[in-house]
């Protein structure tokens, strides 16, 4: 009787450390599992009026139109190999698609450089490089930490099709300074990364306060005629972080627009 009780006890303290080792294996912390979804804000640089809805692949993730101009909260999406793609109004066909993240090499339909667990994207519907009634998508990385005390922090991108290479000055209590040299279309001053549509687009601290900014292309560093909201006079305040983007129309005429992200 006593062996055979001392094997059932023997018996059960086995089960008994068994389910532990089982239950502290499964018992993950929760707080310690990567990310599960990229976060991107949307923005229409396009120049025609209509409002338009951003997808992953065939499920949208835009709950409102986002107006020429204007830019989308951040939304949670899918990362790693993406489909991006844009309707236009309340139609449902993909006015253009873009892959990002599928491809060793860039190209009109996809590349490389696709959305990250965790971090923060920006995301342009825009008028093609060439040709400002074809469409394209351009993908860049976001980093949202807090500028020095008393700067902004300021990001341009260079969406206007047919406009060559361009020069961004900023002017602040009358100094006039070269913040970026020769940044073709579809990049951000200051880009690290050569590609079609995906770049590192660095941001740049700047003193806080009124700011006008000057954009020039070709040898004679022509200023270029900025419509509408226009450069001029801009309030930019301390520990805030802006994208600034130009884009273009069929008439030749650059437009600007300004995200506060």
């Amino acid at each position: 009787m006593k062996n055979k009780l001392s094997f059932i006890l023997s018996s059960f303290t086995i089960l008994a450390f068994s389910a532990c080792s089982k239950t502290d294996y499964l018992d993950v912390n929760a707080g310690d599992r990567p990310p599960l979804s990229a976060n991107i804000r949307f923005v229409n640089a396009r120049i025609q009026p209509a409002d338009i809805q951003f997808w992953t692949f065939t499920q949208k993730v835009t709950t409102t139109g986002i107006a020429p101009g204007a830019a989308s909260p951040y939304v949670s999406t899918t990362f790693g190999n993406v489909q991006i793609n844009f309707t236009e109004g309340s139609g449902t066909a993909y006015k253009a698609s873009r892959q990002f993240g599928n491809s060793a090499s860039y190209s009109a339909t996809g590349g490389p450089n696709g959305p990250i667990a965790g971090y923060y994207h920006t995301v342009f519907a825009a008028p093609a490089k060439n040709d400002v009634n074809k469409d394209t998508l351009v993908l860049f990385y976001d980093d949202l930490s807090a500028p020095p005390a008393g700067k902004a922090k300021l990001r341009f991108v260079h969406l206007a099709a047919g406009i060559g290479a361009v020069r961004l000055k900023i002017q602040q209590q009358g100094t006039e300074t070269t913040l970026y040299n020769n940044i073709p279309y579809g990049a951000a001053g200051g880009s690290n990364l050569q590609g079609a549509a995906y770049d590192s687009a660095p941001f740049t601290n700047v003193n806080a306060g009124t700011t006008s900014l000057l954009v020039s292309t070709g040898e004679g560093a022509v200023n270029l005629d900025i419509q509408q909201q226009g450069l001029s006079n801009l309030s930019l305040e301390a520990g805030k972080i802006y994208t600034l983007f130009i884009r273009s129309d069929a008439k030749g005429l650059v437009h600007a627009g300004l995200v506060v992200l």
